[in-house]
């Protein structure tokens, strides 16, 4: 089981933002299901548009996330996010948040997050606001910062713990290249979204001079957040073993896995087509143009193919010729 909390707050009396309820709608609508229209998370999304995301709304949704049992439970955050430099102490704030009673804390989220395994296997905390990534950190000695990061825990921040976080075009500018990570420019080979990836996808995406994000966890199994269609087939993943026997097996390739027969050179037109050869040649120049398989002594499979050298795995076709033969593709 799935599920998710999903907040936006535009609507703050003396401070409004003019993105956070667009983010939590489009991140409510796109978790909710995968890429194939199959169930994902269930979602409860509170919005500054059609409720008052009080103190009092937000924790009592927040204490509700984490109740009873999960496989994973994902909590996401747009508005404002403040650190009070009295008690050194981070929020996100709520919508009547004020001085001395801003919102939420983030040590009691992350407090409730720490304690909920191992009946939540695993919590996702994704906050898109300025300071947010205060976020499991509390204060040491010297004032350094140490990680307070529970099993089963990831935190993924639009910024560190000094930096803002920006809008751009009706969007929270790290929740606009999240959205895009989520719609499957993150994904794996297999179609799979983890935070990890998304994390990866929003780094090299914002430059060094913007906003930073940050990643934080503490997991020992491996967390999904969406599923979209396969790069390559998965069948097709589970024949590497077949064709290589193992990481530094060539597969031997001939004239006969080219169906051309018109553009190749004239000394191998006679050369008969073998199907079951050019079924497996689409296959591999597949897995080429997704960089699991490279030509040998060659620049195209096309030429590993007239010349007869052959093709072999890179090191990414290798880690998933692994998994394929430990079935766990």
């Amino acid at each position: 089981m799935k599920k998710a909390l999903v907040v936006g707050i535009d609507d703050y009396p003396s401070s409004p933002l003019s993105g956070c309820v667009n983010d939590a709608v489009a991140i409510a609508n796109t978790l909710e299901k995968n890429g194939d229209g199959s169930p994902n998370f269930s979602i409860r999304i509170l919005t500054s548009n059609e409720v008052n995301v009080t103190t009092a709304v937000l924790s009592e949704a927040i204490h509700q996330l984490f109740t009873g049992d999960a496989d994973t439970v994902l909590l996401f955050f747009a508005g404002h996010g403040i650190i009070n430099p009295d008690t050194n102490a981070g929020y996100i704030v709520s919508q009547n948040g004020a001085k001395g009673s801003w919102g939420m804390s983030l040590s009691e989220i992350l407090g409730l997050a720490n304690r909920a395994y191992p009946r939540i296997k695993s919590t996702v905390i994704i906050l898109d606001s300025c300071h947010s990534g205060f976020a499991g950190e509390v204060p040491a000695l010297g004032n350094e910062q140490i990680a307070a990061i529970g099993t089963g825990v990831t935190i993924l921040t639009a910024c560190h713990r000094d930096g803002t976080a920006g809008e751009f075009k009706g969007h929270g500018l790290f929740t606009d290249i999240l959205l895009d990570g989520l719609s499957g420019s993150s994904a794996d080979i297999c179609g799979r979204i983890t935070p990890a990836s998304l994390y990866s996808h929003v780094d090299q995406t914002l430059g060094p001079w913007e906003q930073r994000p940050i990643y934080k966890a503490n997991v020992q199994t491996f967390v999904t957040l969406r599923q979209v269609s396969p790069k390559i087939s998965l069948e097709i993943l589970r024949r590497l073993p077949e064709y290589f026997p193992d990481a530094a097996s060539t597969f031997r390739l001939d004239p006969s896995f080219e169906p051309d027969r018109e553009n190749i050179p004239a000394e191998f037109r006679d050369v008969p087509v073998n199907e079951n050869n050019t079924r497996i040649f689409k296959e591999l120049q597949m897995c080429n143009r997704h960089g699991l398989v490279m030509p040998v002594d060659a620049e195209h499979m096309y030429y590993a193919a007239i010349n007869s050298t052959g093709c072999k795995l890179t090191a990414l076709g290798a880690h998933y010729r692994k998994l394929a033969e430990m079935n766990r593709i």
